[in-house]
């Protein structure tokens, strides 16, 4: 099985890190491409992370009130090759 990391999105020119503030799937559930799976916020905006592959979320890296840095994974989906 191949793995997809989930990062963390830009949502604005300045964005530098975004606060995980909502977590919509749990670990072991299935997810498709496009389905929003989070929620983030940053200091001027709150956005939704879709995944970017349809397969199981295997693994959440970052916990609800977590700042990450943008481009950092957030998670991991397993997916069928």
């Amino acid at each position: 099985m191949k793995k997809v990391n989930v990062i963390m999105p830009k949502f604005g020119l300045t964005m530098t890190k975004g606060t995980i503030v909502e977590w919509k799937k749990k670990v072991g559930e299935r997810v498709e491409k496009g389905e929003v799976i989070a929620t983030v916020e940053s200091e001027k905006i709150t956005g939704e992370v879709e995944s970017p592959a349809s397969g199981i979320l295997v693994e959440i890296l970052h916990d609800v009130g977590d700042e990450v840095p943008i481009g950092e994974p957030i998670a991991i989906i397993e997916v069928e090759e």
